[in-house]
């Protein structure tokens, strides 16, 4: 069988690693997709636009940079909002950031606990609604210390009554005013509360589809640990946010550009500056200045008037003559010294 023709020409077709190789990276090879311009002309692959993925059901409309300068706002928030609870309720009001982050409305309102408490409200001029959401166990806590309370944690889980909500809308306009307030080099923003509601499923204050920017708190209150939430829509602040990074542009722009030319101020013209001329004639051994005594001459080299410096607060600015004006010796100015003609100080033993 061994001499059979069939079956040794079989062995010649079986295929070697290197070959398989080649038949598999073809098989990778994916099909080149062609990019046209409206006009129906064809874009170069080397020329050609980048092209990025893009998730229409869950868009992002602030980047990570954009993201961060807001978290570092409202850290500053957190911080004042603490301080001016704690003043208010005369007992430590603790905020902590828990999250900052953006999403879809349904999803925001999805998240919504039940029983809660929802605050709808404005910031004038700006166009939208923005959601407090609080839990009803702190605001039952805030509502008690304000009558005068210890402040311990009330565990009732229910919905608040109309006194209690008159209560807490108090607590609810300071939140609000310092939420305004950070944005205040931006513009000036007034908070209006304009309802409040107990289940965030019904509520139609955006579109399904809108981006929302949720600031989760953590409070701490007593033997009360609850959250806060923000929610506000991104078309709402988006003229603040564009605002911020102009500003923020602008202000690199200047840092990065000429420096402005030194203009004289009248209040210049009081200040003192004190004013001395110098030779570098030569060196002496501390033998040889011990040993100077009244009446000794001390040679100069003779080029050393056309060399002498005027220093201004002990900082070299001038090279001149030194002669004689009437009564007095005069120094004649002849160039400026600039910084890279400064000798450095010479060193000198110990």
């Amino acid at each position: 069988m061994a001499d059979d023709p069939n079956i040794s020409g079989g062995f010649s077709d079986i295929l070697d690693q290197s070959e398989i190789d080649k038949l598999l990276a073809s098989a990778d090879v994916q099909k080149k997709t062609h990019i046209y311009r409206a006009d129906g002309q064809r874009l170069d692959a080397a020329t050609g636009p980048k092209v990025e993925t893009y998730d229409f059901r869950n868009p992002v409309f602030l980047t990570e940079v954009e993201l961060r300068r807001l978290r570092l706002m409202h850290e500053d928030f957190i911080r004042y909002l603490s301080a001016r609870l704690s003043l208010f309720l005369r007992m430590e009001f603790a905020l902590k950031m828990a999250k900052l982050t953006t999403l879809s409305y349904l999803k925001f309102t999805e998240a919504l606990p039940n029983p809660t408490h929802l605050c709808l409200f404005k910031a004038e001029p700006l166009f939208g609604v923005g959601i407090l959401d609080i839990n009803p166990r702190l605001a039952l806590t805030i509502a008690d210390r304000m009558l005068g309370g210890r402040g311990h944690s009330v565990k009732a889980e229910r919905y608040l009554t109309e006194i209690e909500i008159g209560l807490i809308e108090d607590i609810i306009m300071i939140v609000l005013e310092e939420w305004c307030g950070q944005w205040k080099q931006e513009q000036e923003l007034h908070p209006q509360i304009i309802g409040h509601e107990t289940n965030g499923r019904f509520l139609q204050t955006s579109p399904k589809d809108a981006v929302i920017l949720a600031l989760t708190l953590e409070a701490d209150f007593g033997d009360c640990a609850e959250q806060m939430q923000i929610g506000v829509p991104y078309y709402t602040i988006e003229p603040l946010v564009k605002s911020m990074q102009a500003r923020r542009q602008k202000d690199t722009t200047v840092a990065t550009s000429v420096a402005k030319k030194a203009e004289w101020q009248p209040i210049y013209e009081k200040i003192s500056i004190p004013v001395r001329a110098e030779w570098d004639a030569f060196e002496l051994s501390l033998r040889e200045i011990a040993a100077l005594r009244v009446g000794d001459v001390i040679e100069m080299p003779a080029g050393i008037v056309e060399k002498t410096r005027l220093l201004l607060n002990n900082t070299p600015k001038y090279e001149g003559t030194v002669g004689i004006e009437g009564d007095r010796v005069a120094v004649n100015l002849v160039k400026k010294i600039t910084e890279t003609e400064i000798a450095p100080p010479k060193p000198y033993g110990r």
